[in-house]
């Protein structure tokens, strides 16, 4: 049994009956003394693949739902298709660029992730916490000196932009955490 409080995204839960692969976590904390938190959650169903939206209090509980993990390596594009080859089997199946969501954002050939397995069939996907991709493309860097951390934007090798630190430049290869989309360091 998971509280709601111990919820991350990528969890697979039983939500009203079915299996259900969380999106998005929102935290908000109340203003007023005695108020509960609340955790709105965006979730898909895994099997009619319907998105749904859901508020929760830290203390409600739930149960994780039955499916299988297996080890998958991500292939290659095919028109709107990512194909991904089962590492136990060799067999390769296909998902859309629909049903994978932002997560195409962060996936590089050879990638090795993990499929969701529900009743014989993918379900899902779960990536690595955190990837390393090459900056492709980003802003110049300003040349005055600041006492704060300043920012710019970047676009990433597989198309997906974000906020580096303003010393990091095209051509560098940073870490990124696939839960959030935040930079997080330079890679090594």
């Amino acid at each position: 049994m998971i509280d709601a409080s111990k919820m991350k995204k990528g969890m697979v839960l039983e939500l009203n009956g079915a299996a259900h692969i969380i999106e998005k976590i929102q935290v908000k904390s109340p203003s007023a003394r005695g108020g509960n938190t609340l955790y709105k959650v965006r979730s898909r169903n895994l099997v009619t693949t319907q998105k749904a939206d859901h508020s929760f209090k830290g203390d409600d509980v739930f149960k994780e739902a039955d499916y299988e993990k297996r080890p998958v390596q991500f292939s290659y594009i095919d028109g709107e298709n990512y194909v991904f080859m089962d590492n136990e089997d060799y067999s390769q199946f296909e998902l859309n660029k629909d049903f994978i969501g932002d997560d195409v954002n962060f996936l590089l050939e050879d990638m090795d992730c993990t499929a969701l397995i529900i009743d014989g069939a993918v379900k899902g996907l779960e990536l690595p916490d955190t990837v390393s991709l090459k900056v492709v493309e980003c802003d110049p860097s300003m040349k005055s000196a600041s006492a704060t951390a300043r920012t710019k934007n970047a676009k990433l090798e597989t198309g997906f932009e974000l906020q580096v630190p303003e010393y990091l430049e095209s051509g560098e290869t940073i870490k990124v955490d696939t839960r959030s989309g935040d930079y997080i360091s330079r890679a090594k």
